[in-house]
């Protein structure tokens, strides 16, 4: 969470994102000028603006420049998990809650993970990181973002980011029974990038 323009710039910069949810009236910055700069980075990304001012300009603005969606506020969290839902329909298709790649697929809903009509069993960890790298396909990951999605931003600061390492073992040891292609790639002394198999 960035709360100016220039810590926003920075996490645009190097991080990838599905949603952002982008407040026109930053402290440094009109939010709306990060619009082109996310564009730049993260090409895919959806941009929800959020701003105390509901004047029609500033949304035509936003909707000229490229945001995807506008909430005012204040508002609720329930309008806000809806809207993210109805995104989530547009970018992975009809069935929200199904990614599918090669002859595997992942319920979101049910957090589960199979191979045809096979079950594969993965501990939570293995499918928090398995769905998450699914979900950022051709996107270098690093084990700190990793890290922090799994584990949540305040892990100790002695933790061991081979842990992932280790994950990622135990995840391509249990697909490999069923396809021996490699879906997870290492960057070596970066992280991992989830991809179609060359």
């Amino acid at each position: 969470m960035a709360f100016n323009g220039a810590k926003a710039s920075e996490f645009i910069a190097v991080n990838p994102y599905d949603f952002i949810l982008l407040d026109i009236g930053l402290p440094d910055a009109n939010g709306l000028d990060l619009i082109p700069e996310i564009h730049q980075h993260n090409a895919d990304a959806y941009i929800i603006i959020i701003t105390a001012r509901g004047e029609l300009a500033d949304k035509v603005s936003g909707f000229n420049l490229g945001a995807d969606d506008y909430l005012p506020k204040p508002f609720s969290l329930i309008e806000l998990h809806l809207r993210l839902q109805a995104i989530t329909r547009r970018k992975f298709g009809h069935n929200q809650f199904l990614i599918e790649f090669g002859g595997f697929s992942i319920d979101t809903k049910a957090r589960s993970f199979q191979f045809k009509d096979t079950f594969i069993d993965l501990t939570k960890k293995e499918y928090d990181l398995l769905s998450y790298l699914v979900m950022n396909k051709n996107r270098v990951l690093d084990r700190m973002q990793l890290t922090e999605h799994i584990w949540g931003a305040f892990f100790e600061d002695d933790f061991d980011s081979n842990y992932i390492d280790v994950h990622i073992k135990n995840i391509r040891k249990k697909m490999l029974p069923f396809d021996e292609s490699n879906w997870i790639r290492t960057i070596r002394g970066v992280g991992y990038k989830f991809e179609a198999p060359q």
